[in-house]
């Protein structure tokens, strides 16, 4: 399994860290090793003062792909699921700094949480989902996949050309606005509509 990630595909997510708009979706990999396994905490890295939750969209691939045209792109997702790409955002921004690749801040051990797994089927239109992110009982991140600058399929258009796309593969589809650092004892909880699709404690 790998976890593909695409960065800065909600415009106000790319205004809150002052980035520049990308002309093309923003592609980064996590290590299978990065995934935080199943009721474990997430514990706070040594190495950063400043981790930051960035939740998002997952999309799991259910079939062999490479070259896949948008317009069969939904052939090859039936399962639509949540999850938190954690980012030790002052590492990133010291590597950005100089122009270096940002695995160490985005794809250390614990990075990528997996929630739960939804049936596509049982929403009307994957372009039209609503998802946010609880710290503390609070709203901290709310978005709407119509929001995305690239859309689950085009997503999966453009990474297969470059990555062929395999049964289990998993797509993080980028994080909206409000991303924040978080805390020991912070208990993070993630909802697409009203269900709730996975929940974390720090530490």
């Amino acid at each position: 399994m790998k976890i593909i990630c695409i960065g800065r595909n909600y415009t106000e997510h790319i205004a809150e860290l002052k980035n520049e708009r990308p002309t093309e979706p923003v592609v980064f990999i996590k290590p299978d090793s990065a995934v935080l396994l199943k009721n474990n905490p997430f514990i706070i890295p040594e190495f950063s003062q400043d981790i930051h939750h960035e939740v998002e969209v997952l999309v799991k691939i259910n079939k062999i792909g490479k070259y896949i045209d948008k317009k069969f792109a939904h052939k090859y997702y039936d399962e639509i699921g949540l999850g938190i790409d954690f980012t030790a955002r002052d590492l990133q921004s010291k590597l950005k700094e100089k122009g270096l690749p940002w695995e160490k801040a985005k794809s250390f051990d614990g990075a990528a949480v997996i929630g739960n797994f939804l049936p596509k089927d049982s929403f009307k239109d994957s372009n039209d989902i609503n998802f946010s992110l609880q710290k503390n009982g609070e709203v901290v991140q709310k978005g709407n996949t119509s929001f995305m600058l690239w859309k689950i399929d085009e997503l999966i258009e453009y990474v297969s050309k470059y990555f062929t796309l395999k049964i289990g593969d998993i797509i993080f589809t980028g994080t909206p606005a409000g991303v924040g650092r978080v805390a020991p004892n912070d208990v993070l909880k993630g909802y697409i509509e009203s269900k709730e699709l996975f929940s974390i404690k720090v530490k």
